[in-house]
């Protein structure tokens, strides 16, 4: 039977870092490639505790949830964003399937066909499958070390007039940039100006290599709401990077309005998102230390990173540029110009390492010398390998670019 798809499914991409996945599925291969927290650092018997508690004697869990999620855990969430500087209310917000659902419920009720969406260059690869799949026209800001540019943002937003535009201000995916304060100030200035909505992906904003509050600059949202009137600025977390990516729970905030409708979105596609879940962490955050938990997975991801980073700056990387990041999960890589990556990739993979090639994470004129490492996941005993591997088969690349 030959099935008759819709136009849409003709612009669902495929995850490049998912396909990675599949090919080092069961075998002898170091992946540094997901976007994977490591899983010795899940706090199990905590989340378990809390199951336990949440099932005894009490059935309800299991039953049926407001489509904006569990009131007592959104609370809870409110109440840790207003102490990050981000005061709402659990009106303003909605629990979702991670962060990832929130970026398409948010699109699916803003974009049609042809509508335009602001981009950072590089950006996270699953939000262009999200805009694509909705057929946005992908436009690019320009940025450097600070964030975005001023003056081009400006021309972009004059030129275009987006719906959206969306960013990862903070331990970007995949660059590990973070903007400055001056600069989110200038965009939010920006967006406020020309009334369009800014998506804030924040979903690795709380792991920190410095432990100093001073030592960062504040959310867009936190600035957004502060300077009071009309919010421009939608954000969206998860809990998926500082307990575990397996709850599945993530929120987004907007104004009232907004997540009404998007509440209307989520009950057209899945209801809501599990009950149980959500009561869990609820539970969890009652007795669990959350916040030394995450303190003490920023010490190990900081570890991780600057071993992974002392690796790199061997000899053999001597041609290849990254900035160590101040938080987040990955090194963003800039090879010689002569190398092409998503080439290079399938001799790592024969060599027992993997890593995702930079040009999947740009939406026009990719950076094809480019790659993104994840320095979560791996054992740090691991990493010294991992490099070992990549360094043979970059030489090997280097050895079929050389004249006959």
């Amino acid at each position: 039977m030959k099935i008759n798809y819709a136009d849409m499914t003709n612009h669902l991409g495929s995850s490049a870092v998912r396909d990675i996945l599949k090919i080092t599925q069961g075998k002898d291969i170091i992946s540094l490639a997901g976007g994977l927290p490591a899983e010795e650092l899940f706090p199990a018997e905590a989340i378990r505790d809390a199951y336990s508690r949440v099932l005894t004697g009490d059935s309800s869990a299991l039953q049926y949830g407001l489509t904006e999620g569990y009131l007592p855990l959104r609370e809870q969430i409110a109440a840790r964003l207003g102490q990050q500087g981000i005061p709402v209310s659990s009106e303003e917000m909605i629990l979702t399937t991670g962060s990832q659902q929130a970026i398409d419920l948010l699109c699916r009720i803003l974009l049609d066909p042809g509508d335009t969406v602001l981009v950072e260059a590089p950006t996270y690869l699953a939000a262009l499958q999200v805009l694509g799949s909705y057929r946005a026209d992908i436009q690019v800001v320009k940025s450097d070390e600070e964030g975005l540019l001023p003056e081009h943002l400006e021309e972009q937003l004059r030129v275009h007039r987006p719906k959206l535009l969306y960013a990862v201000p903070t331990f970007n995916n995949p660059s590990g940039a973070t903007w400055s304060k001056v600069r989110r100030e200038q965009v939010v200035e920006l967006c406020r100006k020309y009334g369009v909505l800014m998506l804030e992906d924040n979903p690795y904003g709380e792991i920190r290599f410095d432990e100093s509050p001073e030592a960062y600059p504040p959310t867009l949202a936190a600035i957004d709401r502060n300077l009071g009137g009309d919010t421009c600025v939608v954000y969206t977390g998860t809990f998926s990077k500082i307990v575990a990516p397996g709850l599945r729970t993530g929120w987004i905030i907007g104004p009232a309005g907004l997540v009404r409708v998007i509440a209307r979105a989520k009950q057209a596609a899945d209801l809501h998102s599990s009950t149980i879940d959500q009561r869990a962490l609820h539970e969890l955050l009652l007795s669990f230390d959350l916040e030394g938990h995450i303190r003490l997975v920023s010490r190990e991801y900081k570890s991780r990173m600057k071993l992974l980073s002392a690796e790199l700056a061997s000899e053999n990387w001597q041609d290849t540029s990254f900035l160590e990041p101040r938080g987040g999960m990955f090194l963003w890589l800039s090879l010689p110009a002569r190398i092409h990556t998503a080439e290079l990739l399938p001799l790592a993979v024969e060599q027992g390492v993997a890593f995702v090639p930079g040009e999947v994470f740009y939406s026009e004129q990719p950076m094809k010398n480019t790659m993104r490492l994840n320095f979560t996941h791996t054992r740090p005993e691991l990493l010294p390998l991992a490099v070992q591997r990549l360094t043979t088969a970059l030489s090997r690349y280097e050895e079929r670019l050389l004249p006959l």
